[in-house]
């Protein structure tokens, strides 16, 4: 059998990566060749098939999507992932836990849904995360969060900070109270209620 030294270097490096986080690299490539079987490589689907709404098209080649996107993991890049992740559950009103590594933490809701991860800056050579130096924290991103607990989040932002940067007030698009703040790493924060005013 030949090898290509260049493949088996990318193999090596990705087994590496995945190694890093945790991650059953067997077990997911095993699940991905299981996939391409499932998967018809045709550029149009059989005559006698009806059309398919998720077949699409990508430079030239067709696919199907397997699933379908439910949820988003918004990671940033903060300076200390610890003191972010006290920051954030204080915010939330959770109760005080530690992050799972010292370089990543996710904020999770009561029902395990990932709120927010936090990413220590340069850990991992991820480009848009190498550095704050590079550009503004938070620059183009806005934080939204909707809460259930307004009047409380409210308290507890402004015991986090010496100021908030909105104070509450009537979004009139969606006629929920909200307001805004800093977060340590000088992200933009909105916290908006779940409900109408």
């Amino acid at each position: 059998m030949i090898t290509d030294p260049i493949v088996d270097e990318l193999d090596r490096l990705r087994a590496e990566e995945m190694d890093r986080y945790n991650f059953d690299f067997e077990a997911f490539y095993r699940d991905l060749k299981e996939q391409e079987k499932l998967v018809p490589q045709a550029v149009q689907p059989p005559p006698e098939a009806p059309p398919n709404p998720r077949l699409h098209q990508t430079a030239g080649f067709a696919s199907r999507r397997r699933t379908v996107m439910k949820r988003t993991w918004t990671i940033i890049g903060v300076s200390d992932v610890a003191a972010s992740f006290k920051w954030y559950q204080s915010l939330f009103g959770q109760p005080e836990t530690a992050p799972a590594h010292a370089y990543f933490g996710q904020i999770l809701d009561s029902d395990g849904t990932v709120l927010l991860c936090l990413h220590e800056w340069g850990a991992h050579e991820h480009p848009s995360l190498r550095s704050p130096d590079l550009a503004t924290p938070g620059n183009g991103l806005l934080l939204f969060f909707r809460v259930d607990d307004f009047d409380l989040a409210l308290q507890r932002a402004r015991a986090l900070v010496p100021r908030l940067d909105e104070d509450p007030h009537v979004n009139p698009n969606t006629r929920t109270q909200e307001f805004s703040l800093r977060d340590p790493d000088g992200y933009y924060v909105t916290i908006s209620a779940l409900s109408a005013a």
